[in-house]
């Protein structure tokens, strides 16, 4: 007469009618009693019973028995294969795929939405994952289900990122090895438009909100890069929200590689020259105090740039742009067989002979 050890069948700390919904699902043609579904089984422990033909356990309120010919019953129900055992383990298990590098990642679309059942699941999932030798998890917690996150940082886990409306939390499992997994973002990634037009004004503007020391100073339209947003249709889109002129973009000019910048985060900052498409100002008055085409020369001469060496050096390379002496850096759209996707390549063509519309290096600004 074969019996169910608890080591086949995991035992929760309490069983919740909510979470009772789901377990059923996979034998929903099974007659269940609500009596034996509203049962409790308390810590690890299993509530068992035993007559001349079955010894029972119970899980999740469910009465499992194993019967004298070898067959299985739940709620009194005969069946006969003991894949039961594996869809009920199956079903105490968080939903999750593996990823491409021995790891896996938990389905946040498929989590339970009762704490317990998820600390239960979460503890199981860990032990089955760390018996397979998976390495990584990578665990998304939307934000209407953030009472789970103290609950998975109980159990190990560590923050990795948030965003508006989730945070991912990551889990290392091989005690002997350093985690793999790569760390959160580390930069942010700003744009400015320089933008000339044919009397040698650069469009120039003064922040709304800004650090005591800068206040009054004319500077150019700058700001941050969308997500999944190119560099140069970023420049565009800050020039165009900050003093409403319409531009194209011709090349990036120059970037800087800053650290510690805001939050602890790397910070690269690309210098763009724009074509101006349109001349009238409309400000942004929710950030912008006055925005204006301003003499060259003028926008020069304020004390803060003539001091700064870094802005002179960029102010430097737009001239040489302009007299052909230098050649900044056009985008290029490109597939890679790695990927398969269209990316940006970012370089400049001096001449060329079979398709001289690639040179960008003798193109005119003014």
């Amino acid at each position: 007469m074969d019996s169910i050890s608890l080591s086949e069948v995991t035992v929760i700390g309490r069983t919740h009618l909510g979470f009772m919904h789901s377990f059923r699902q996979p034998f929903s043609r099974v007659p269940m009693s609500p009596k034996l579904c509203s049962s409790r089984v308390e810590g690890p422990r299993a509530i068992s019973s035993s007559d001349t033909n079955t010894k029972s356990q119970f899980a999740y309120g469910e009465r499992i028995a194993a019967t004298s010919d070898s067959g299985y019953k739940i709620n009194g129900v005969n069946l006969k294969s003991r894949t039961l055992i594996s869809s009920v383990k199956e079903r105490l298990l968080l939903d999750a795929n593996d990823d491409a590098y021995g790891g896996v990642i938990v389905d946040h679309e498929n989590l339970p939405s009762n704490p317990y059942a998820f600390a239960s699941m979460l503890r199981a999932s860990l032990s089955d994952w760390r018996k397979k030798g998976k390495k990584g998890v990578w665990l998304k917690l939307p934000v209407e289900q953030s009472e789970l996150v103290p609950i998975a940082i109980k159990e190990g886990f560590e923050y990795h990122h948030a965003e508006k409306g989730y945070v991912m939390l990551t889990y290392w499992i091989p005690e002997e090895e350093p985690s793999m997994l790569p760390a959160n973002a580390s930069h942010q990634v700003g744009v400015g438009g320089f933008v000339l037009n044919q009397h040698k004004e650069v469009l120039v503007v003064q922040e709304k909100y800004c650090a005591p020391s800068i206040t009054g100073l004319w500077k150019l339209p700058t700001g941050f890069i969308n997500e999944s947003e190119e560099i140069f249709s970023g420049a565009v889109r800050e020039v165009k929200e900050e003093t409403g002129v319409d531009t194209e973009f011709s090349e990036v000019i120059a970037f800087r590689h800053a650290h510690n910048v805001a939050f602890e985060k790397s910070d690269l900052f690309f210098i763009c020259m724009l074509r101006p498409l349109s001349d009238k100002i409309i400000i942004d008055s929710l950030e912008i105090k006055a925005a204006k085409w301003m003499p060259l020369v003028e926008f020069v001469e304020q004390p803060m740039i003539r001091e700064d060496k870094m802005f002179k050096r960029v102010i430097e390379i737009c001239e040489a742009r302009l007299s052909h002496r230098y050649c900044g850096l056009s985008p290029h759209r490109l597939v890679s067989t790695f990927d398969g996707k269209p990316s940006s390549l970012y370089y400049n063509v001096v001449d060329d002979d079979h398709d001289p519309s690639n040179s960008n290096c003798n193109t005119d600004f003014l």
